[in-house]
């Protein structure tokens, strides 16, 4: 990307509506926008000051009218990108917005490129890498919870945490490289305790923040999600209740749900990538019993299990065998159906297997008040009590995970007893991948791959 050119494209979604709004950025921006614009003041955009705006006329080359707006001017470098930026908004038709913009093209400006603001604003030290990808992440946000991970993220809160353990990482290099490199000096050996500590602190604390990527993931893509229980509990009424619309066949017959639906639901501010799974029993039809298997597969990969109960009836050896396969479930609540029934299930002989149990009627909607507010404190209270801070994307998440390997080899060094500069050679290459993943140090492949997923205009 030639950051010496000026370019311009539309910054708002490419449809009809009440306004457009046509971003020009770089060195002759204001002077492309003298080109386009006459101001109602008689004052070109070159010659405003920076967060002022003008009203006044769009026109072409032989000064014919396009549409009349808004002219409003950033100056290097307090704009978004660090350049010189100017925003022409103009009514909110397709046709209108489209011809000014060829008007802007034909003075001057190159068509921007996916994410190319925001790209100039990195490479212009207005933000970091991590902060430029929570543009899009802002963008893309879709609830409450969404939107403040993507803020704080937008914020530098990720970049200060990195940052403040890359701090400790530095320090500590510094003290062995002047150990190591000026040994005729008087300078004290690395205390082997002190390293030790150290180097399992920083260990400890890059573990901690990865775990948040699994936090951040359920809330942009939902909580993979699978009802499961015997045949006839409830499960389809309560697919069909979080749904709302009739996605299962709900019906007496025991085996109706012979295959998996799947939907995504809103719980308040969590989304649930529900699986209906057929019933869970014992069964001689060779149909019924390979939706069997397949739910028992969902149970075994799905990040949330609701094992549903009919609460009208006894456990029987099926109940039994469904307990027996969640076991294995980390994050697994027991839901026992038909609280609008005489209860004749022993709670009792489940609470050992699950520790959240909830009774609610999938037919009349009672205690999904209480799972939405268990699931919030389960996934979302979690991120609450770190400050919003998680890890973003998958590239980020696989800086991180090269960063504690390198750091478990550290730790293991440091245990051996091995040579200061076997641990300060596995010490280098974790801040490495720290500083690639704030962008301090990484390459052009990187930060293209980054800015390709953005779209035009931002």
């Amino acid at each position: 990307m030639n950051l010496n050119s000026t370019v311009a494209a539309i910054s708002t979604p490419h449809a009809a509506g009440g306004i457009s709004v046509i971003r020009i950025s770089g060195e002759k921006a204001l002077e492309i926008a003298d080109m386009v614009f006459s101001s109602a003041s008689g004052k070109k955009p070159s010659h405003m000051d920076g967060y002022t705006c003008a009203y006044g006329i769009y026109h072409d080359e032989n000064n014919n009218r396009i549409d009349d707006g808004i002219v409003s001017v950033f100056r290097a470098p307090k704009s978004y990108t660090g350049e010189n930026v100017a925003e022409l908004s103009c009514h909110g038709g397709i046709f209108v917005t489209e011809k000014l913009l060829q008007q802007i093209y034909s003075c001057g400006a190159a068509p921007a490129q996916a994410g190319e603001f925001t790209k100039r604003a990195f490479l212009n030290g207005k933000m970091n890498l991590t902060q430029a990808e929570a543009v899009m992440d802002i963008i893309s946000a879709e609830g409450e919870a969404y939107h403040k991970c993507a803020s704080a993220l937008r914020e530098g809160r990720l970049f200060k945490k990195i940052s403040a353990v890359s701090d400790k990482l530095i320090h500590l290099l510094g003290e062995i490289a002047a150990w190591v490199d000026y040994p005729e000096d008087d300078i004290p050996e690395v205390d082997d305790e002190n390293l030790k500590n150290t180097v399992n602190e920083i260990y400890s604390e890059l573990k901690a923040i990865s775990e948040t990527y699994r936090y951040g993931k359920i809330i942009r893509e939902g909580i993979d999600t699978a009802i499961v229980g015997k045949p006839n509990v409830g499960k389809s009424t309560l697919m069909n209740l979080l749904a709302g619309c009739e996605r299962s066949i709900v019906t007496d017959i025991a085996g109706t749900t012979r295959d998996i639906v799947e939907e995504s639901v809103r719980l308040g501010d969590i989304v649930l990538r529900v699986s209906d799974t057929a019933g869970i029993r014992s069964t001689d039809d060779i149909i019924e019993g390979i939706g069997v298997e397949r739910a028992v597969d969902r149970i075994k990969n799905a990040e949330l299990v609701l094992a549903v109960f009919d609460g009208s009836s006894a456990l029987d050896d099926d109940d039994l065998g469904m307990i027996e396969k969640c076991s294995q479930c980390k994050n697994k609540i027991a839901l026992v159906n038909k609280s609008d029934k005489e209860k004749l299930l022993d709670i009792g002989k489940i609470s050992s297997a699950f520790d959240d149990i909830i009774e609610i009627s999938a037919k009349n909607g009672e205690g999904i008040e209480k799972l939405t507010k268990l699931l919030y404190n389960k996934y979302i209270g979690v991120l609450d009590a770190q400050d919003n801070v998680t890890v973003a994307n998958e590239r980020q998440k696989k800086c991180l995970d090269n960063a504690i390997k390198a750091m478990g080899e550290a730790v293991d060094a440091v245990a051996f007893g091995m040579t200061t500069d076997a641990v300060n050679i596995v010490l280098d290459e974790a801040e490495n991948y720290l500083l690639e993943l704030t962008g301090e140090r990484t390459s052009e492949a990187v930060v293209n791959e980054v800015f390709s997923h953005f779209c035009v205009g931002k």
